[in-house]
């Protein structure tokens, strides 16, 4: 049976990393953090936390890994397949006429959301106008999405995504058009153009300003925030209010939602938010 800190003992640790590094999860949710504690206590077969944190404290390779086992999110392509239809109307409708479309994914994870949208914006012909940042606190997880290789299963699970997605076009896409196949080792390898379009780069939701030098167009952060307290979550959606123009728009996650004052500051249209100015209304 694994061990299952207490939550004293996971205050004990978020105060240790803090202490040691520039990581600060005080403003996690609690139960999701402990989650992550325990996974990482038993796949390391520690059984303490103090055992844990002299680890962490003596060896910052195992710090990074660490942060990295309790920060990695999970992703698919075209997740949620009826948001990018949404988004794939609003997208043209909105931004089509704009010389240049910033787009900003938080939390990118391994990459897939990112390319998601570099499939989606070539379809409807404004990839070339695009600017598509991904950031995630995990350099792990960035460096497999800057490489842009996959396994074959982790595309083809997610093949009915594909298709849903791609039945909304006259000409019907096949996932074929969009990756290069190494049949040898079983992967699916995001074809170059893609690849070359994407900008990854490490970026601390909690700490790291806007640092882009734009406001941007679209900003999706979805199953990202959950994973905080509602006082971390209201300073980073107002965050994301600032860093948008006066015609941009958030995507959050199906489990996420702006609530209280904040939520004034939106129009909201089932997980996607629209930027509310006093200059600018687009209702």
């Amino acid at each position: 049976m694994s061990y299952i800190p207490t939550y004293d003992e996971v205050k004990l640790f978020i105060e240790a990393v803090r202490a040691i590094s520039d990581y600060d999860f005080s403003h996690y949710s609690i139960k999701s953090f402990t989650r992550r504690i325990e996974k990482v206590m038993s796949d390391y077969n520690f059984t303490s936390i103090n055992d844990l944190i002299k680890k962490v404290v003596k060896d910052r390779k195992f710090l990074e890994q660490v942060v990295r086992d309790i920060t990695v999110n999970t992703t698919e392509f075209f997740r949620d397949p009826e948001i990018w239809i949404e988004l794939k109307r609003i997208i043209f409708d909105r931004f089509y006429d704009e010389e240049q479309i910033f787009i900003w994914h938080t939390g990118c994870s391994s990459g897939q959301e990112v390319y998601s949208m570099l499939f989606l914006l070539d379809l409807i012909g404004m990839m070339d106008k695009a600017v598509v940042y991904g950031t995630d606190i995990n350099e792990e997880m960035l460096e497999i999405a800057k490489l842009g290789q996959f396994r074959a299963k982790d595309v083809l699970d997610y093949k009915e995504n594909f298709e849903q997605v791609f039945s909304t076009f006259k000409y019907k896409p096949k996932i074929e058009d969009f990756f290069d196949i190494d049949q040898k080792n079983q992967k699916f390898i995001v074809k170059e153009r893609y690849r070359n379009k994407a900008k990854f780069i490490k970026h601390d939701l909690v700490k790291d300003h806007n640092f882009f030098g734009v406001d941007f167009h679209i900003i999706m952060c979805r199953n990202v925030l959950i994973y905080f307290d509602p006082q971390l979550q209201n300073k980073i959606y107002n965050f994301f209010y600032d860093s948008l123009r006066d015609n941009g728009i958030l995507v959050l996650g199906k489990h996420e939602s702006i609530i209280g004052e904040l939520s004034l500051k939106f129009k909201k249209q089932n997980t996607i938010y629209f930027k509310k100015t006093e200059n600018y209304s687009p209702w």
